[in-house]
């Protein structure tokens, strides 16, 4: 019935032979014809929900992927999972949950493909942690795999009426504009009409943030680690043609599974280094620094958020894009998208080109079929960048001795070095609260702990409290630091992921106001003018972490299992631990 020779795939255990007629039962009674039960099986999975625009059109691409499958001869048998969405949960409680999620994600797509024998993996996804999540499975599971990005957002426009500052007037809207509106509203710049007129304006379809905040720095990603179809990520979720690449990324599964490439054929050292590379350059997310490890450990590989870092140390920062810069996904994709950034990158040799991807060819092959050029605007040459280093810079010192990131896309050098005194609070409230209130002073360093992995638990991102002091313009008078993460759509000079966490006595916890802060992103140092000796004193008198409210459910086992934070904060052993592959079974 079909050229797939299904002895050796996980579904023959639920369709083959006399013994699964039970199992066959239930296919047929979802309408399934003998022929489909006896194709491959593959898995759609996407993370619809109701939840945000970023994942509101991720059911009806489901749909052109389905349609690929069936023309190439597999039988696509879809399926969702959860999403936490970023936006909605900022600023308060529900961002605990928010990287908790991305393990649920990888978890339950592992489940439901372990436990329906699936034979292969076309996982969709829009948010900040469900791209990861669904690329994790992906390596995790080991099976061919193709990742769809569920599009950006378009670009928000603010009406032209005297209400609304000139400033709002004149430049495309984000989500990141309405958070900064609030510290602007707070103080006294923005009516509450203003206001209101804006929020209805700055997210005018659907689709995941607008600018390279953490989705789409995490949707360059899956093109640069060869998990997506090459430009499948650029063009807005609101197009229909995005379709066509549902379509095509259902055929290209099948060619990964009629040649056994797998997802890690696909994800290695060199394709993680690529990765990194794009994040750096379009001066992305500073929690690709988290995720690009997560993503490695699946595969049993140890890159670290140092490995990370010294990419992004030696990597040109050339396309120009928010927060940092002025443009939006929409714009990135009218100019060519990430092919053309990675073509910069090969001019320099910056790109490993024996990378196979999710065509089945390798990233030089894919290149080779680009004729677009930078145009200077949105993509700069690479030999006339807009700094000379990446866009995210790892920090280390007697402050993070596990090491920080911070992003400086968009921060002249003179702005990059900053000391001041600390102004300690022990979370996210309590430093918003002071925001809001103006408790604090210029030329402060603004820390917030215990709001790491398991101290938060759940490494909340701070973009509420960074937007409010953008908003007061602060952001080049204050720096901030946290053991928590900030947004993708962050700016100012805002350092994350320090390491060891508070709740593990890392130096963070041991900080009192006044103690001088020295964030030097030119030479990669964060420290803390104390001495060893003091350090140990304060550690030896530390109380211990911060009690916590959440003694039971999801969050507590979350923060029992989770790991440091430069590894990735992942919760399982990883597949240098395995002793199975899934797909030989």
């Amino acid at each position: 019935m079909t050229k797939f020779d299904k002895t050796k795939l996980p579904s023959r255990y639920v369709t083959e032979g006399p013994a699964r007629a039970p199992h066959r039962s239930y296919y047929y009674a979802m309408g399934m014809t003998e022929e489909e039960i006896h194709q491959p099986l593959v898995g759609v999975a996407t993370c619809w929900n109701e939840a945000a625009p970023c994942n509101i059109a991720l059911s009806r691409q489901a749909q052109a992927v389905k349609g690929g499958v069936k023309e190439a001869h597999g039988t696509p048998r879809e399926f969702t999972t959860i999403t936490v969405t970023d936006g909605i949960a900022m600023g308060h409680e529900g961002m605990r949950s928010s990287l908790a999620s991305r393990e649920a994600i990888a978890d339950t797509v592992e489940l439901t493909m372990r436990g329906h024998c699936y034979d292969a993996l076309v996982g969709l996804a829009g948010c900040d942690k469900s791209l990861p999540g669904m690329m994790m499975a992906m390596v995790r599971l080991n099976v061919p795999s193709v990742f769809v990005y569920g599009g950006s957002i378009l670009p928000g426009k603010a009406p032209q009426v005297d209400e609304i500052p000139e400033d709002f007037r004149s430049r495309d809207l984000t989500v990141q504009d309405m958070f900064e509106a609030v510290g602007r509203h707070q103080n006294k710049e923005l009516s509450d009409k203003a206001l209101a007129m804006l929020e209805r304006v700055a997210c005018p379809s659907a689709g995941a943030c607008g600018g390279q905040f953490t989705a789409n720095t995490m949707a360059c990603v899956s093109e640069a680690i060869g998990l997506a179809l090459m430009n499948s990520s650029g063009m807005p979720a609101p197009y229909e043609s995005r379709d066509q690449y549902g379509e095509a990324s259902g055929h290209a599964v099948m060619h990964l599974l009629d040649k056994n490439i797998r997802a890690r054929d696909v994800v290695t050292q060199k394709s993680l280094e690529n990765a990194a590379r794009v994040v750096a350059c379009t001066g992305g997310s500073t929690n690709a620094g988290l995720h690009l490890p997560a993503i490695a450990h699946e595969a049993g590989i140890d890159f670290f958020l140092d490995d990370v870092c010294e990419i992004f140390r030696d990597t040109p920062y050339f396309v120009d894009l928010k927060p940092g810069g002025q443009y939006v996904a929409k714009d990135l994709f009218d100019a060519g998208g990430i092919p053309v950034v990675m073509k910069e990158l090969r001019k320099a040799g910056l790109i490993h080109e024996d990378c196979v991807t999710a065509s089945g060819r390798s990233i030089g092959e894919e290149l080779d079929r680009i004729d677009r050029e930078a145009d200077g605007r949105v993509i700069y040459p690479i030999d006339k960048p807009i700094t000379k280093t990446g866009g995210v810079v790892g920090l280390k010192g007697n402050l993070a001795p596990a090491g920080a990131i911070v992003k400086v896309a968009g921060i002249a050098a003179e702005n990059q070095v900053f000391t001041g005194p600390a102004r300690v609070f022990e979370c996210e409230e309590d430093a918003f609260a002071a925001v809001q209130n103006r408790g604090y002073e210029e030329g402060e360093v603004i820390v917030i702990r215990n709001e790491g992995p398991a101290g938060g638990p759940g490494m909340r991102e701070m973009l509420a409290t960074t937007a409010a002091l953008s908003g007061q313009g602060m952001g080049k008078k204050v720096a901030l630091i946290t053991d928590g993460r900030f947004s993708g759509a962050t700016r100012g000079f805002c350092v994350g992921h320090v390491g060891p966490e508070a709740a593990h006595g890392g130096p963070i916890a041991l900080l009192k106001n006044g103690d001088m802060i020295t964030i030097d992103a030119i030479k990669g140092a964060l420290s803390v003018d104390l001495s060893e000796e003091e350090l140990a004193k304060r550690k030896e008198a530390w109380g211990g972490p911060r009690e916590t409210m959440y003694a039971s459910g999801a969050l507590w086992k979350y923060a029992q299992l989770v790991g440091e934070t430069y590894k990735g904060a992942v919760t399982h052993p990883g597949g240098k631990a395995e002793r199975h592959v899934y797909m030989d079974i």
